[in-house]
């Protein structure tokens, strides 16, 4: 029948655009993978093990790719991983960055981040610097999802820093589970970008917000002095050339320093996270 043909189709187009949009390399892996099916198809009569083996071969073939191919092919396109496992003061607020390859740099940003975060560990003992989304690892214009600019290898998001709202102790965790989305709001006189921003009709601002559970937000308390110094560390160093921040902690924290830019309302709000880019 020609229906059900179709049907396979439009949802095989379908999977190879949202593994594409998500890791960049999921399409063509996802591709790769149907080399696999006759030899499945012989091996296996039961249609639901057949389609199980299938999903196990494309994660053994995503993942053989993202640890062991995938580094090697980003270096030709200017692109470095940033540190992953636990020897290191830098690192992903989820394995998910790492995952969907989403935690690819030029080396000069890394080496920034890097000497950075060794630089907080040392005026913070303990403290690890937690980063959310990068860029992918190949081609320069090619979106990250849903970010409007990190696409070049010059981007960076970097969490806040924190203290369990019970213990009052530092903490290198986050009240959101990707980084985004449970916010440092404006208080008191303080300029409500967001309020601003979502009133001229640009609704994706504070979208993240809207959806995501905000239950975890009471177990932390935001920690400004030391935001203050990671913010300030990437000021100074002449790699960096803007870094944005939502207005009104830009205020709260005094932050002084000319790299230090408003985003604009057709991106999203940055008093969850810091973006820091380079020259």
């Amino acid at each position: 029948m020609v229906f059900p043909k179709i049907i396979t189709y439009i949802s095989r187009v379908v999977t190879f655009v949202v593994l594409t949009v998500l890791t960049q390399i999921g399409g063509m892996v996802y591709l790769l993978n149907f080399s696999t099916y006759r030899f499945i198809n012989g091996k296996v009569s039961d249609q639901w093990l057949r389609r199980l083996c299938r999903l196990a071969t494309f994660i053994l073939f995503y993942l053989l790719a993202t640890v062991l191919i995938v580094p090697v092919l980003a270096k030709p396109f200017g692109r470095v991983q940033l540190p992953s496992g636990k020897g290191s003061n830098l690192r992903p607020l989820t394995g998910l960055t790492y995952l969907l390859n989403r935690n690819y740099v030029r080396k000069d940003l890394r080496d920034a981040a890097v000497s950075i975060a060794g630089e907080m560990n040392r005026k913070y003992p303990g403290t690890v610097v937690k980063y959310l989304d990068a860029n992918f690892p190949f081609v320069n214009g090619f979106p990250l999802f849903p970010h409007l600019s990190h696409n070049d290898g010059k981007k960076l998001d970097l969490s806040f820093c924190y203290k369990s709202r019970q213990s009052l102790q530092e903490t290198n965790e986050a009240p959101s589970p990707i980084g985004y989305g449970i916010c440092e709001e404006p208080v008191g006189a303080e300029k409500n970008t967001a309020q601003f921003c979502d009133q001229k009709g640009y609704w994706q601002y504070s979208f993240l917000k809207s959806i995501l559970p905000q239950h975890r937000k009471n177990d932390f308390v935001f920690y400004p002095q030391k935001t203050k110094y990671l913010v300030e560390l990437f000021a100074s160093d002449a790699r960096i050339g803007k870094i944005f921040i939502e207005p009104h902690l830009q205020s709260r924290l005094q932050l002084t320093s000319n790299k230090i830019r408003f985003h604009g309302c057709q991106a999203v709000r940055h008093d969850d996270h810091i973006h820091v880019q380079l020259k």
